[in-house]
């Protein structure tokens, strides 16, 4: 994943001499994540108007089983990084990074009415273990259910799942930030855990009973 060029990062008119020194430590920090091979990475345009200065990243994980053609993906992802030299007082400092994931998920979790609170720890554990410091988390967790009639394509039933989230960062690591934003998204679309191959009917031909 290549970032955009400094020069670009919140303002397309800015300068690269303009980019402040700690701003531009975090692109080059973030330049270096590799996601795990069922997730593809990619620079997306920023917001111009949240901050002085932001570097969007886009995320998704195509549906193994999906046609090339149709480039079906099973959830989406964008990571956003606002950076204000002067603080922000909602923010508590001077970055903050703003998460937003789409996912298809299990139609019995709508019920669910423990699976917002499970979906919002997802975050708040990832950030942890990934030592991401951080501080002023917030966000929503929102279960949709569809049902398509007529001709309309896909699934008769469908439910996904989003989560809005923004937090803000401590220090210009933000690797440890998209990494645990990516560990979400891994969550969210049903991922095993990275090293982790799930057996498909094709493996467990000719294998044996224990």
């Amino acid at each position: 994943m290549e970032p955009r060029d400094l020069a670009d990062a919140g303002n397309e008119s800015r300068d690269a001499d303009a980019v402040p020194a700690a701003f531009r430590a975090a692109l080059e920090v973030l330049a270096g994540v590799r996601a795990r091979p069922e997730i593809e990475l990619g620079s997306i345009p920023a917001p111009q108007r949240l901050a002085p200065f932001a570097h969007a990243i886009g995320a998704r994980v195509p549906d193994p089983e999906g046609d090339d053609e149709d480039d079906v993906e099973i959830a989406s992802a964008r990571f956003i990084v606002l950076f204000d030299p002067q603080g922000h007082e909602a923010w508590h400092g001077t970055v903050r990074c703003v998460g937003y994931l789409s996912a298809a998920t299990d139609e019995e979790l709508v019920d669910d009415a423990m699976f917002s609170e499970v979906a919002w720890s997802w975050l708040t554990d990832a950030l942890h273990e990934s030592g991401a410091v951080h501080h002023t988390v917030g966000g929503t967790v929102t279960r949709t259910a569809s049902t398509r009639f007529g001709e309309l394509a896909g699934p008769e039933h469908s439910v996904d799942v989003e989560i809005r989230a923004s937090w803000t960062a401590e220090g210009t690591d933000l690797d440890r930030h998209l990494l645990a934003w990516l560990d979400v998204l891994g969550n969210a679309a049903g991922l095993p855990p990275p090293g982790v191959r799930l057996l498909g009917p094709s493996d467990r031909v000719g294998s044996e009973t224990l």
